[in-house]
């Protein structure tokens, strides 16, 4: 998407995303790493992230294209396709969503403990590595994993680069299973609770 900049009396373009699926998740995490500072800098790093106006440049537009530049990024964000991608490619390498996440393990489900308590934001590409791996069989829609070894740091350094939509997509599946389940514990922890209290 182009960009229009009027800077005294000539018009410059520059590129702007076109999808919110171009941000990959290492940019993701850079904007909402923001947490100090005023909005005028959130502003300037968003713009600077997510298009090829020169940084200098950046401070010098007129507040009218910054509101403009803004409303289009939460336009293209608002527009995102939010449907899990269950196999995603990165630099060549398929990644399947784990399949079956009540046949999660111990060990997988102590590793994404650990991240949510360490605080998503800093932890998403370890998570990630967790929930997607490498499929090694696939036919049609069915698909297989490798298995969870816990070793995930090479993988993490890739998972880096899933698109930010891929990855809100899984966190919106991952956040709604675990609210169910849940849910669903509560339930039968509240009926093993009256079976008892009628023994």
């Amino acid at each position: 998407m182009k960009v229009k900049i009027k800077k005294e009396g000539e018009v410059e373009t520059f590129n702007l995303i076109n999808n919110w699926s171009d941000v990959n998740l290492e940019t993701w995490l850079s904007l909402i790493d923001f947490k100090e500072g005023t909005k005028t800098e959130e502003a300037t790093k968003t713009i600077a992230a997510l298009t090829d106006i020169p940084k200098r440049l950046v401070q010098e537009l007129a507040l009218s294209d910054v509101v403009a530049i803004m409303s289009k990024i939460g336009e293209l964000q608002s527009k995102q396709d939010t449907k899990l991608k269950n196999i995603i490619e990165i630099n060549g390498i398929e990644y399947g969503y784990h399949p079956d996440l009540s046949e999660i393990t111990l060990g997988e489900y102590a590793d994404i403990e650990q991240f949510m308590k360490d605080g998503i934001d800093t932890s998403l590409p370890e998570l990630m590595s967790v929930l997607y791996r490498p499929v090694k069989l696939k036919k049609n829609d069915i698909y297989i994993i490798d298995a969870y070894d816990g070793d995930i740091r090479l993988r993490a350094e890739e998972m880096k680069q899933m698109s930010a939509e891929q990855v809100q997509s899984a966190l919106v599946f991952f956040y709604t299973l675990g609210k169910e389940c849940s849910e669903i514990m509560l339930s039968c922890l509240m009926e093993t609770l009256k079976e008892t209290k009628t023994q």
